[in-house]
């Protein structure tokens, strides 16, 4: 039997032909037979596309019988704010934005993704207030990095 996970990285990739900023994060299959495809886009994902996205894998599944009897769920959607950046590419739509990157040590920095590159970033912090604030840029090589998570202000 054909892997599912394989199967539908393929059909993905037939699917974000049409649309290339679109890209695959991640496919999670549940021992239920849920399946959860976290796709994002360099410009969003909008929930349109989303719709069309989740009805034709859902018509290929069906189609190709991976689940006898239909005994299955699909749920495609975009990772959400509060899931860290797993791509390089989600990196790169996200320059500009605060971030809170968590390092392999476990210390913390929330800070402002200014650049991306192949092996590492660069960010700018600001310490201190007022006029005692001073704004550093720092490189931060992705290997030194355990996640990166956007962050919201308001």
């Amino acid at each position: 039997m054909v892997d599912i996970v394989k199967q539908i990285e393929d059909w993905l990739h037939v699917i974000f032909a049409e649309n290339p900023a679109l890209f695959l994060v991640s496919i999670k299959v549940k021992p239920t037979n849920n399946i959860k495809v976290f796709i994002d886009g360099d410009e969003g994902f909008p929930i349109d596309m989303c719709v069309r996205i989740n009805r034709k894998l859902y018509k290929l599944i069906e189609e190709n019988a991976f689940y006898p009897e239909g005994d299955f769920s699909l749920e495609v959607s975009s990772p959400g704010l509060s899931e860290p950046l797993k791509l390089h590419r989600q990196y790169t739509k996200n320059i500009g934005r605060d971030v809170e990157v968590l390092f392999n040590d476990l210390t913390v920095k929330e800070c402002k993704l200014i650049t991306v590159a192949e092996a590492d970033i660069v960010i700018e912090q600001t310490e201190g207030k007022g006029k005692k604030a001073v704004t550093q840029q720092l490189v931060i090589p992705l290997i030194n990095i355990k996640s990166t998570t956007v962050q919201i202000k308001f």
